[in-house]
């Protein structure tokens, strides 16, 4: 059973007249209801209005992408980036032209986004699946094949691991999409790439939406500058809606704004790893704003949410499939929201 609102939930939720807080979505740098960057968005709009009129390869280029690219690409410490108009978007660009270049393997459970049309993701698990593909590469060619897979599993909490890969003898092109790690893993916010192993033989290619840490409808692939120079020439990009400019203009001015909403994320982080800590039900990956709970014969949203707090209770991607809880944290949280959180799933899960 769906909850409705009529306003965008920030840590809290307005739901059927009662204020609820909200643990749910994925505005974990929780940008999109401050005023700071509402204001910088605002600006956006005056200088840029609400769209560019023109194709990414018209004769009048907005020297503003250019510079959102280049930000990109220093960001993840990539030569080169190119953004597109939506997340998805960005990865099916990224996706046609990894295929391109081999065949593809895909990660178990891979995100429909950055899957080829037509394309499965086999089943099992991560550590078998990738030490099965570092075996298959290397008793190939090089670029015969291309891996596909996602940086994070928000739906178990998981950064995957790719430390095998510093087996690869074969040459191999390695998409990685960080749609839920851009912003929140890494130092500076730069994401997956700061835990990916360095290896010759490998070249990596990586996609993120925008609007998970950033709240901006957008996305990007970022990489090596001849894979995004052909990326450019594929029209998911040549024919398709730039982003919207007063987005591109945001992010640029927004960095300290980020950063310090990372700071204020990290610390909701490590509050609510020291209360769940001994806790079987509810398992978590350090440095990520998930926290899964164990689903049990009462349901733990209905119990919750009985009780004024609403977490993330749905099935994914499938809609018929078993539903998957989750308690998301945001920078918007206080450790009194958190302590509120823990205390009815302490009640909730000692009950029984």
């Amino acid at each position: 059973m769906f909850s409705i609102t009529d306003s965008t939930p920030g840590r809290t939720a307005q739901i059927e007249g009662r204020t609820c807080l909200f643990f749910s979505g994925f505005a974990y740098l929780g940008m999109h209801v401050s005023h700071t960057f509402r204001d910088m968005l605002a600006e956006g709009l005056a200088r840029f209005g609400s769209v560019y009129p023109s194709s990414r390869i018209g004769n009048l280029q907005l020297r503003l992408y250019e510079e959102l690219e280049h930000s990109l690409a220093a960001q993840l410490h990539q030569q080169s980036a190119v953004c597109f108009s939506s997340g998805y978007l960005a990865a099916q660009a990224a996706v046609t032209y990894a295929v391109s270049k081999g065949e593809a393997l895909y990660s178990p459970g891979a995100h429909p986004a950055i899957r080829f049309p037509g394309a499965q993701a086999p089943a099992g698990s991560w550590a078998s699946w990738m030490e099965t593909v570092v075996e298959k590469i290397n008793k190939g060619e090089d670029h015969q094949y291309v891996i596909v897979a996602d940086a994070v599993n928000p739906l178990t909490a998981i950064i995957n691991d790719f430390s095998a890969l510093k087996a690869l003898q074969r040459k191999t092109l390695v998409l990685v999409d960080d749609s839920h790690g851009l912003g929140v893993l890494g130092p500076e916010g730069e994401g997956i790439i700061s835990l990916l192993p360095a290896n010759e033989a490998i070249h990596y290619l990586i996609t993120a939406s925008l609007a998970k840490a950033y709240s901006l409808e957008g996305g990007m692939v970022a990489g090596h500058a001849a894979d995004i120079a052909a990326i450019r020439k594929l029209p998911l990009f040549t024919a398709s809606t730039a982003m919207v400019p007063a987005y591109a203009y945001a992010f640029l001015q927004a960095q300290s704004s980020f950063a310090n909403a990372r700071k204020r994320l990290q610390k909701n982080i490590l509050t609510m790893e020291g209360l769940t800590a001994g806790i079987a039900a509810i398992s978590h990956q350090p440095g990520l704003p998930v926290f899964v709970l164990e689903d049990r014969e009462e349901d733990v949203n209905d119990y919750l949410l009985g009780r004024d707090v609403l977490i993330s209770s749905f099935a994914y991607p499938d809609p018929q499939g078993p539903k998957v809880h989750r308690a998301v944290l945001s920078a918007l949280h206080t450790r009194a929201d958190i302590e509120i959180l823990m205390v009815q799933l302490v009640q909730f899960y000692t009950q029984l």
